[in-house]
């Protein structure tokens, strides 16, 4: 058996490589949003409480400058603040229509980018790719909710 550090070393490669597929399709949207930006996009599209120390929380960072990612995105037309129903001291922070479709186009840009490098594999070496992702994932799930993290995978 191949010890873990040389699977974590070819694990690493792997995913550098599937970084690059990732940015060359983020780079091909116009307008080319940056990452930081569709991280904040991606946090609250998924979470409809998200509030701004939320967000921070999650970007690691403080208030002040998740607050000015916010107003970058909020000035394109891709970010809505609106009073918390639940404590109108909050601002909870939501994606528009048009936050929507530009995630939706840039998951399907990825899933095009990553269809042309799986095209170029075999059919058992992509069914090979599919079980040990699912495997990667179950041992990365079990391990963020058994330890002691909060469980939460990020973007």
């Amino acid at each position: 058996m191949e010890r873990l550090t040389d699977v974590a070393a070819a694990v690493e490669s792997t995913v550098e490589s599937l970084l690059g597929v990732f940015e060359s399709a983020r780079l091909a949207q116009s307008p080319a949003v940056p990452p930081a930006q569709l991280r904040v996009l991606t946090i609250i599209s998924r979470n409809a409480h998200t509030n701004m120390n939320r967000l921070a929380e999650a970007l690691d960072v403080v208030p002040s400058s998740a607050s000015r990612l916010c107003d970058r995105l909020e000035a394109t037309g891709l970010l809505r603040r609106v009073p918390d129903p639940r404590d109108r001291r909050e601002v909870r922070l939501l994606p528009t229509p048009a936050a929507h479709r530009l995630l939706e186009e840039l998951r399907e840009r990825r899933r095009l980018a990553l269809a042309e490098v799986l095209e170029r594999m075999s059919p058992a070496r992509r069914a090979e790719l599919v079980r040990a992702l699912a495997a990667f994932d179950d041992a990365a799930t079990t391990t963020a909710s058994d330890g002691d993290s909060d469980g939460l995978r990020t973007a």
